[in-house]
């Protein structure tokens, strides 16, 4: 993990002093975002966003907005050359500060897109979609990382071989969708049953994203990872978000 963030800080730093901007505080805020600012009214009620124990930090930058998902609640205001101070790597109060900066700046000069979270019916039809693709890879056990329910809904009705992992006490041994959701921590023998893990994008905040990388192939999903995924060259589904 401390690599990728190594990586990951070098490239904001490059970023900001090529375009002459590490000394911009101005336009530079980060907030915490309500559960209906981050995913509106949608269908269902289930989601992490909305069960108050999780929440999507959002950083504009010059108009250009940046959000990640992370449970740590936090607040910076500061110059962007601040950021590289944040003890970015060690804990993920300053991860996710950091990461949602780094997309909001990446965005305001077309590095990435797809930088903020779908609202309202999105989360459904994303899903879908997602599913659908994973369905025309062929038949793959997939290993789904995060409680997500309409994603878990719309792989069942692809008939796709499915775990879920989640490490929300609330949902752990509970069945949702026709599937039982399982415990994060048995994640290297569910790695193994798999053929393919799709991986919410808030593991780059938490640091456990490093579990999934390397033994098989990984599709990370949502806004958190949006520049992440750029910088180290990851497959990202994201087919609503703005």
């Amino acid at each position: 993990m401390k690599d990728l963030y190594i990586k990951l800080k070098e490239y904001f730093e490059e970023l900001i002093k090529e375009k002459g901007i590490e000394r911009d505080e101005i336009s530079l805020y980060i907030k915490t975002l309500t559960p209906s600012e981050a995913i509106g009214e949608p269908i269902r009620r289930d989601y992490p966003l909305l069960d108050g124990k999780e929440a999507l930090l959002e950083a504009q930058y010059k108009g250009s907005k940046g959000q990640a998902f992370s449970s740590a609640r936090t607040e910076f205001t500061g110059r962007l050359c601040d950021v590289l101070e944040l003890k970015i790597g060690e804990n993920t109060y300053d991860n996710a500060i950091f990461i949602a900066v780094l997309n909001a700046v990446m965005r305001h000069y077309n590095l990435t897109e797809n930088t903020i979270h779908c609202k309202d019916e999105e989360p459904e039809k994303c899903s879908a979609e997602i599913a659908r693709n994973i369905k025309a890879m062929g038949d793959k056990k997939v290993l789904l990382i995060g409680y997500q329910p309409s994603m878990i809904e719309k792989l069942m009705d692809e008939k796709i071989d499915l775990r879920v992992l989640d490490l929300n006490p609330d949902n752990i041994g509970q069945i949702r969708y026709g599937v039982k959701i399982e415990h994060g921590n048995i994640y290297e023998e569910a790695i193994e049953w798999c053929d393919l893990i799709l991986c919410t994008g808030s593991t780059i905040v938490n640091g456990s994203i490093v579990n999934f990388l390397g033994e098989k192939p990984v599709y990370f999903y949502g806004t958190t990872i949006a520049g992440p995924a750029i910088i180290l060259g990851l497959n990202r589904f994201c087919y609503e978000a703005g």
